[in-house]
């Protein structure tokens, strides 16, 4: 059973990274936040520290292992109790938290099944099953003190790619309009296309301006 690994960051993709670990290379896949905050675990050496979660995924003819990393074992933790809501699988849950772990567990123990929707691929029937499985069992990690700089990355998809170009026809410059979609994107992750970005952003613009631009 692997617990940790310490390797050479060769290569981070969308949600995993590729580490060099004494000439052999390990896939270890990570939600978001750890995505984001990599740096935290490099020694002076330049080595990647992740706490790992290893298991097997049994396909139909074979098993493969799989190893999921943490910045620390509160972290991992966490994602040992998430995985025990019925139908959330290791794979699921880190798709699923891609949000702080603070955050998550303050919507569960609030109830918040609005928030919990937010989470990737968590519906309002998913969302209900995590509350009645973890509420009033989880309230230490709400205690977890949440980088204020935490930001979503930015995928460069379709939609936000057209949502730019309206804003230059707009006659907005290159670095505002795309400060305003960064912006807009970290208040509403739900986001999902051109339209409902340009009205996220419209909304905001319109409360901290007034009824007027």
């Amino acid at each position: 059973m692997i617990s940790r690994i310490a390797g050479k960051l060769i290569e981070k993709k969308e949600q995993s990274v590729i580490l060099e670990v004494s000439g052999l290379f390990y896939e270890v896949i990570v939600p978001l936040p750890v995505l984001e905050r990599l740096e935290e675990t490099t020694d002076a050496e330049g080595r990647i520290h992740l706490i790992t979660y290893h298991y097997i995924q049994i396909g139909p003819a074979s098993g493969a292992p799989i190893l999921i990393g943490f910045i620390n074992e509160i972290e991992r933790d966490f994602f040992l109790q998430f995985i025990k809501v019925s139908g959330i699988g290791p794979r699921a849950a880190v798709k699923a938290l891609d949000k702080p772990i603070g955050e998550v567990t303050r919507a569960i123990e609030d109830g918040d099944l609005k928030y919990l929707q937010t989470l990737s691929g968590i519906g309002a029937q998913r969302a209900k099953e995590i509350v009645a499985k973890l509420q009033g069992k989880i309230g230490k990690f709400g205690l977890v003190r949440d980088k204020k700089n935490f930001v979503r990355p930015i995928s460069r998809s379709d939609w936000q790619e057209e949502a730019l170009a309206i804003l230059l026809q707009l006659q907005y410059k290159r670095q505002e309009a795309q400060e305003m979609i960064d912006k807009a994107l970290e208040r509403a992750g739900d986001v999902k296309s051109a339209e409902e970005l340009l009205n996220e952003i419209y909304k905001q613009r319109v409360k901290a301006n007034g009824s007027t631009f």
